[in-house]
């Protein structure tokens, strides 16, 4: 069959369609949210975008009336079918969401053509006919080809970077652990020397030297473990309100911050649902940085985890601050605090251990949740850091909205 068939019904669908595009559109909003588990705000999540949906229903009438001018080279159907592959991308989708969103489509076209042709009031052979179905179905078929092409596009380039920063981060945890398992080895052995064990001031530091390390390595080992339970389906991943997150925070460090004498305050918190392992560990490096790196000089020394909703460039972001009076962070050091490795107090501060990953892990952590991390100051003492998600879910937005008394 001849897909270019003239056929005497396509001028009539093609303006049909043409005028009926905006409910065409809608149609096909509403059968997205029944049928798939996607809330309405997040299929069309833009005025924008959803008022130049419409654009392709009128580009496939186009095509049905003359398929000489192939819908593959039209570059406006090409630009939002791209578009809508970005974002798809950008909101976390699996693929097989988007093959079903364009298995609708396909089907409130077909039914648009069913119920049209039998509206008409034309002779029509049922090659032609069938001609119409062809074109519609590759119409859609190509949207869709275009659509998926920059999702996977996308995901592939994800994957790609993911591996260069897991080879990058396998290099440097192998260079950490190599050197507290020098430093654990070379401290036992000396401790095994009859002169060193018989002093009991040089025996008490090589065995303190072998518990920071080993400290060191405990903790490297945990970001480990918490970074592999963030790399699960995200489907399968813990999602809890944020003030019990900031509560387990909270009470996994109570005895380090009564032993420096540190008060933690958790001010009433947002409840919007998080998820629990990232959050959690990046609250964690957090707040255990400021407890490290509180002033000894200071009587009164405390923490505050405060948390707001504020406008972003796409819809809201929860933004949670950690907040406190202690040391600060050196001027000239403050640029390089999200680096790796990087420690900005570690030839100032003694007493206190560090990898100098956990600001890195907290960047990195929040950048794959599509979020941000910085850190303010206010003077030369004390320090607020602060992380950000956008928040895509209406319930959680509508809740916090309630509780807050602003609107919706």
């Amino acid at each position: 069959m001849d897909i270019n068939t003239n056929c005497s019904l396509a001028h009539e669908l093609a303006t049909r369609m043409r005028a009926e595009a905006d409910d065409l559109t809608r149609r096909w909003l509403d059968r997205i949210v029944a049928r798939v588990e996607i809330e309405p705000n997040r299929v069309f999540p833009t005025d924008e975008l959803l008022d130049h949906v419409p654009l392709l229903m009128e580009r496939i009438g186009d095509y049905l009336e003359n398929p000489a001018e192939d819908i593959a080279g039209d570059s406006p159907v090409i630009g939002k079918a791209l578009e809508l592959g970005r974002l798809r991308y950008a909101q976390g989708f699996d693929a097989h969401e988007i093959l079903k969103e364009y298995e609708i489509l396909g089907g409130v076209l077909f039914q648009f053509l069913v119920r049209t042709v039998d509206e008409i009031d034309q002779p029509c052979t049922r090659p032609e006919l069938l001609a119409c179905a062809h074109r519609l179905f590759r119409a859609v078929a190509v949207i869709q080809q275009l659509t998926t092409s920059q999702y996977l596009r996308l995901a592939a380039e994800r994957v790609s970077e993911r591996e260069e920063r897991l080879r990058s981060f396998n290099r440097m945890v192998t260079h950490e652990l190599k050197n507290r398992i020098g430093a654990v080895l070379g401290a036992g052995q000396l401790l095994a020397d009859p002169d060193i064990s018989a002093d009991p001031d040089r025996r008490a530091r090589f065995a303190a030297m072998v518990t920071q390390n080993a400290e060191g390595m405990q903790d490297v080992l945990q970001n480990l473990l918490e970074l592999s339970r963030m790399d699960n389906d995200s489907r399968q991943q813990r999602n809890v309100p944020l003030p019990r997150v900031a509560a387990e925070v909270c009470r996994q460090l109570r005895e380090m911050a009564q032993a420096r004498n540190v008060a933690v305050h958790i001010e009433p918190l947002p409840e919007i649902e998080v998820n629990a392992g990232a959050v959690e560990l990046c609250l964690t490096n957090y707040l255990s940085n400021a407890i490290k790196y509180s002033d000894p000089a200071k009587e009164s020394r405390w923490v505050r985890v405060t948390g707001r909703l504020a406008a972003a460039d796409r819809g809201r972001e929860l933004v949670v601050s950690v907040e406190d009076n202690g040391l600060g962070v050196p001027e000239d050091a403050r640029a390089g605090l999200f680096s790796r490795f990087y420690r900005a107090h570690g030839s100032t501060v003694t007493g206190v251990e560090g990898t100098g990953l956990g600001l890195s892990i907290v960047r990195e952590t929040m950048e794959s949740l599509g979020g941000r991390t910085w850190a303010e100051f206010d003077g030369p003492e004390g320090a607020r850091f602060l992380l950000a998600l956008p928040v895509r879910r209406t319930a959680d937005r509508e809740r916090s909205d309630e509780r807050s008394g602003a609107p919706a």
